[in-house]
């Protein structure tokens, strides 16, 4: 038995005294898959009154640029009846039949690379359980041996052949964005590269509350143990002022603090080595504190604009003032750790690699794991056949999606600003369809 698991249970008698506490508190661990949170806030109402004057990033500051939205017009939703309020899954929220994969006009490129995403998908699609009541293992199997040998120069007809469109609930869908991102790392400490970036610790220890109570089933925390008692771990602030040191966790150094700040909204990402090299890292754990999105809260005090909201705009204003924006940034308690990622990546929340363009994160409680979405929005970008492959700790609810975007500077310019509003739809396979709307 490891000496953490000896920890564990050692604190199991003094934790259940606590357990109303818990079940509130803000150590319950957020719902992340691989990643933490969505890169773009969603739009949120204008605060009332005098504002202080706003932030007016200088020319020479440089956190990139938001590429400029390409407008679109969106399919309009279908008609449906209200969500019922105590819906929590796609199969609760009322399922419509849509219309024909053929009527969308999903272009060859797009059908091609969301083929390619599919298959990735399909060894774990079939196993998982899908929580969403939409699918069974089973009705994969046949769309997933075809696909092992389905040219991709025919990539839409497979869609066209093995699949049927739905739409969950109302069907309006807000979609924002998210890349890997590439900063400046270095294997070791030396000048110029001297932010830690961590691994696990041993002492941050996980907790199923719903061995202790019926009642908080589905709920887990996760702190360290001081003693005889569970205890939240150390936040942002307490690990930038030195909580980790000298405990041998580093696995890489960052050169910008702002630029891991949002390697770590994201999840995970590329370090570009001093000798040309890159290391890839991903999302190994997170300390268990809530995310707190920096942005919304210069937002509300009135020291960023609207426009200015995007990742490139709060980069810009974090750099302004190092001081300032490390005070900031440690209003976000949360901290993610990493692991060096040595095969194909970034990996999403199957496990799988994520594809540039063709994967985005769902609610897995509104869309299964693997399958195909098609979006209809008011930027253009986005419009088109992805696969769901990943999740994300603000991607709840139906029709609430993340586009990845992959690495690079275009990708970071998209993502970056991304924040579109539309419709979506779901691609099953025709078994799903039969049982869930036998009239069709």
């Amino acid at each position: 038995m490891s000496s953490g698991t000896r920890r564990t249970r050692a604190f199991g008698i003094s934790l259940l005294t606590v357990l109303p506490l818990l079940a509130g508190c803000a150590s319950v661990i957020p719902d992340t898959g691989s990643r933490p949170v969505t890169t773009a806030p969603a739009p949120a109402p204008a605060r009332p009154g005098a504002a202080p004057r706003p932030y007016q990033p200088r020319p020479s500051e440089s956190g990139g640029v938001a590429a400029r939205p390409i407008p679109a017009t969106p399919r309009p939703a279908l008609p449906a009846t209200a969500v019922p309020a105590d819906a929590t899954t796609a199969a609760t929220s009322g399922v419509i039949a849509g219309p024909d994969f053929a009527s969308l006009g999903v272009t060859a490129e797009q059908a091609t690379t969301a083929l390619a995403a599919f298959r990735i998908s399909c060894p774990s699609v079939q196993r998982r359980a899908d929580v969403s009541g939409l699918t069974q293992g089973t009705d994969w199997a046949e769309s997933c041996n075809a696909a092992k040998n389905w040219s991709d120069s025919d990539a839409a007809a497979f869609f066209a052949r093995y699949f049927g469109t739905v739409q969950i609930g109302a069907g309006a869908a807000f979609v924002t964005g998210y890349y890997e991102p590439e900063i400046a790392g270095s294997r070791t400490k030396r000048a110029g590269y001297d932010i830690p970036i961590y691994r696990r610790p041993a002492d941050l220890v996980d907790v199923d509350l719903g061995q202790f109570s019926d009642e908080l089933k589905g709920k887990k925390i996760r702190g360290r143990v001081d003693g005889s008692n569970l205890v939240q771990y150390y936040d942002r602030a307490a690990i930038e002022s030195g909580a980790l040191d000298g405990r041998g966790l580093e696995i890489a150094y960052a050169a910008d603090a702002a630029e891991f700040f949002f390697l770590q909204v994201q999840g995970s990402g590329r370090l570009r080595l001093p000798d040309g090299g890159i290391m890839r890292i991903g999302y190994d754990t997170q300390n268990g504190r809530g995310y707190v999105g920096i942005g919304k809260l210069l937002l509300d005090r009135g020291e960023l604009q609207r426009g200015q909201a995007s990742m490139q705009g709060i980069l810009d204003y974090l750099r302004a003032d190092p001081k300032r924006g490390a005070a900031v940034m440690n209003e976000n308690p949360s901290w993610v750790f990493f692991r060096e990622i040595t095969g194909p990546g970034p990996l999403g929340a199957m496990g799988l690699p994520v594809t540039g363009r063709a994967s985005v994160a769902a609610d897995p409680k509104y869309v299964p794991l693997g399958a195909p979405v098609f979006l209809s929005l008011d930027r253009a970008e986005p419009n088109g056949l992805w696969i769901a492959q990943d999740t994300g700790g603000a991607i709840k609810g139906a029709n609430r999606i993340d586009s990845f975007w992959g690495a690079g500077e275009d990708a970071r310019a998209i993502a970056g600003g991304m924040a579109a509003r539309g419709s979506a739809l779901l691609l099953l396979p025709r078994a799903s369809i039969a049982r869930l709307i036998p009239a069709r």
